[in-house]
């Protein structure tokens, strides 16, 4: 299987340094807190920890799902620290952040899935300063009605819920729906009109072009206007191998393509993830 791997191309080369990481890293181990850039073992975590920009991870780090691209452990989780949103809102003030981005692990044992847990962070980091921007990325509550209300009515500016990768693919993401996902991004647009719903997907799993672009009209009709488009990169060699390293330039195609279409923001290249440079969304569009 080693031999099979494809090369990384230079324009995936980027460079970790630790020595740029130490102080946040400092942060938010004193804290007791985890992000989803640790332990998704995201490649942008020199650059976004460097200028003490972060994506907490709250609930956790134990995934009740086992999809095979990602690197959040699968095991039985914990219960929910009721003292966890505070320690992320002081860490916001430490770190100064003025957009912040909050993540979970899907957490199907939980009777809301963690929606309330969500609602509880933002509301302590509000209460820090109402005038932070909070983002949060939420699983899909297995479409509990509830649940995607708390979400959407939380107080955050942002909620998003990643569609992934195409249809024809999904057996990566167990447990999920394609069309259970659509609907969750659709109802969240519904349950609060105020909120701005944002979506990501990643390339280089085997999708054709004219899969990419059906997925991104689909995601379109829900109402969400905000999209990453990034490259897929094996965390190990146990998990879904990449297929193909996308050029650039087709990353620029679907961006272009997109905004086409009606998004009003898409950030689209080989580095992108979902909370990268996520202040851009709202300031660009």
């Amino acid at each position: 299987m080693e031999k099979n791997r494809l090369k990384k191309p230079e324009w995936l080369r980027k460079k970790i340094t630790p020595s740029m990481m130490r102080e946040v890293e400092a942060m938010i181990a004193g804290s007791g807190l985890h992000t989803i850039c640790q332990e998704a073992l995201c490649p942008n975590i020199a650059e976004c920890f460097s200028k003490k920009q972060a994506t907490f991870l709250i609930l956790g780090y134990h995934c009740t799902r086992g999809c095979t691209f990602c690197n959040v452990t699968k095991k039985r989780p914990l219960p929910p620290d009721p003292k966890e949103p505070q320690r992320v809102a002081e860490t916001v003030r430490r770190m100064g952040l003025r957009h912040v981005v909050v993540t979970s692990p899907t957490r199907d044992d939980l009777p809301d899935g963690g929606a309330g847990h969500f609602a509880r962070t933002v509301e302590a980091i509000k209460a820090l300063d109402p005038a932070i921007v909070v983002e949060i990325l939420v699983p899909d509550f297995r479409e509990d009605e509830k649940a995607i209300e708390t979400a959407a009515r939380s107080g955050a500016e942002i909620v998003g819920h990643n569609i992934e990768t195409v249809p024809r693919l999904y057996h990566i993401r167990k447990g999920a729906d394609y069309g259970r996902s659509l609907r969750v991004l659709k109802k969240l647009a519904a349950a609060n009109p105020k909120i701005a719903t944002k979506s990501g997907i990643m390339l280089g799993l085997g999708e054709r072009k004219e899969e990419v672009l059906e997925t991104m009209e689909d995601i379109l009709k829900t109402g969400c206007r905000l999209l990453s488009i990034g490259q897929y990169l094996a965390p190990s060699s146990r998990h879904t191998p990449v297929v193909e390293y996308v050029e650039p330039a087709l990353f620029d195609f679907y961006r272009e393509a997109g905004l086409a279409m009606g998004y009003r923001y898409i950030k689209s290249s080989p580095y992108t993830r979902s909370s990268y440079m996520a202040h851009e969304y709202l300031e660009e569009s």
